[in-house]
């Protein structure tokens, strides 16, 4: 017998094996009970995730999630209310934080802090101020504007605080993530190169601009000139997993038309947020913010190729000038105040490529009287991968789309072509500049064939390039017929 065995009631154990037995027993148990309260835990998280997402009677979809462990946050009042802000006395209130302000008949009021003015906040409503009161009481969330996101977003249309506005059935919450609306950009070294093409179905942009994987690019046009069309047409024919429609400060009628003519199909794999002209300033600056959120979310939780479409930034940089100037801000170029342009940069950011999925980022911006200078037309030029520029005279030609191939450029173009496209495309590009210089003496009548060998090669392949150029607003073109034709150009 071993040392380590043991007689008892006439049977030898071994004191060893018998202890490593219930060692064994022992951490099974103990595997169980922490599974045991693992389920209880998750069981109570969820319920109350389903009583915090449960909105109360007129408080906006649109959450706040507290950090765990966060201390019960304290109430305020209103102090005053001018303009467009209230101002309220609320201990321990934050920069960025939701809250909620009671209204004498109509439902709670949500609003943002903005800023402060000594002691007090300065909040921004997310909607009408009417049936405020003086020192109406002040309710903090504790936490900044969030919102739900999931693949049940796909197909409808939400308002700027990411609710849903199309008349459809409510989003369920336990389908879908609390998803923060303000997000840092990814790393700049987590970000992968852009070695793959974006074909668009527009000849003109895959021929000339061809867009990456993952760019972001500036739209620029004057009022009326065709750019919600061309977005509708991009829309459509872009090989994307999903599509983010992002309006802001749209006239009502021109969403319902979008829908319908615009996205037409391609509303299957889109998903559209829209503050139209009338929503106040705070709703028409976040609609951007929940856009870009949604956009991240596709990416980073899906891995999905995500196609974001805003129109416009000139518009979202209007909204930050109302919201700026109310918060106290001084004015800047042109009545700007200085967050306009830290705005900006921080919101293109935000798109590109990241470890997974990527969003080809599409901003378009007003250029009044093609003023490409302008302070928000020269601070979005300076932080996109490209500039696509619509011009009008064009466009009273009736030549759709009105992109003028001269003056736009596309910075990833020569990562994801091949050398034969790249060369095709200068040899056209060639062409098109030199007819442009010598288009009044042509059209006048005042040259001469045969005085200058490059004019009349340029003038012999005019209207085939013109061809080219022209493309019908439902006509998609497929990448590979857009470089075969291109090439037939070069030749």
């Amino acid at each position: 017998m071993s040392r380590s065995g043991r007689i008892i009631d006439g049977e030898v154990f071994d004191a060893r094996v018998e202890a490593e037995r219930i060692r064994a027993e022992a951490r099974a148990e103990l595997d169980r009970a922490r599974g045991e309260a693992d389920r209880v835990r998750a069981a109570a998280e969820a319920e109350l995730e389903r009583a915090r997402l449960t909105p109360a009677s007129g408080v906006p979809a649109a959450i706040a999630t507290p950090e765990p462990g966060a201390t019960p946050a304290a109430d305020g009042h209103v102090t005053e209310v001018t303009g467009l802000v209230v101002r309220a006395e609320v201990p321990g209130i934050a920069l960025g934080e939701l809250v909620h302000i009671e209204r004498r008949h109509a439902g709670p009021l949500a609003a943002e802090v903005i800023g402060f003015r000594g002691d007090e906040a300065v909040l921004l409503p997310l909607g009408e101020l009417a049936d405020v009161a003086p020192r109406s009481r002040v309710r903090r969330t504790g936490a900044p504007l969030s919102i739900h996101c999931g693949e049940a977003l796909i197909g409808r249309v939400l308002d700027g605080l990411g609710r849903p506005a199309d008349g459809g059935p409510p989003l369920d919450p336990a389908r879908l993530e609390p998803w923060a609306v303000d997000r840092p950009a990814p790393p700049p070294l987590s970000r992968t190169r852009i070695r793959e093409p974006l074909a668009t179905g527009v000849r003109a942009i895959d021929g000339f601009l061809t867009l990456g994987d993952g760019q972001r690019i500036g739209l620029f046009a004057g009022s009326g000139v065709g750019k919600s069309t061309l977005l509708g047409q991009l829309a459509r024919g872009a090989s994307a997993d999903v599509i983010v429609v992002c309006l802001v400060g749209e006239r009502g009628k021109e969403v319902a038309e979008l829908l319908d003519d615009g996205l037409g199909a391609g509303r299957s794999r889109a998903v559209v947020v829209c503050a139209t002209s009338d929503a106040p300033s705070l709703v028409r600056l976040r609609a951007v913010h929940v856009a870009t959120a949604i956009a991240e979310w596709f990416r980073d939780r899906r891995g999905a190729r995500v196609l974001l479409l805003v129109d416009s930034l000139t518009r979202v940089a209007r909204a930050q000038r109302e919201v700026g100037l109310s918060a106290g801000e001084p004015p800047a170029r042109q009545g700007y105040p200085p967050s306009v342009f830290a705005l900006l940069p921080r919101l293109v950011e935000r798109a590109g490529r990241a470890a997974l999925g990527s969003i080809t980022a599409i901003y378009t911006v007003l250029v009044a009287g093609g003023d490409m200078d302008e302070p928000i037309a020269d601070e979005v030029r300076g932080v996109v991968d490209g500039h696509v520029v619509l011009d009008r005279r064009l466009a009273a030609r009736g030549h759709f789309p009105p992109i003028d191939v001269l003056a736009s450029v596309s910075r990833s173009m020569p990562h994801v072509t091949t050398d034969a496209h790249r060369a095709a495309a200068a040899a056209a590009r060639r062409r098109l500049a030199i007819y442009e210089e010598h288009r009044d003496l042509v059209t006048l009548g005042a040259y001469k064939p045969g005085s200058d060998r490059a004019l009349d090669d340029a003038i012999a392949h005019q209207p085939a390039l013109e061809a080219f150029l022209r493309q019908a607003a439902d006509e998609a073109t497929p990448l590979t017929e857009t470089l075969a034709r291109l090439e037939r150009l070069a030749r």
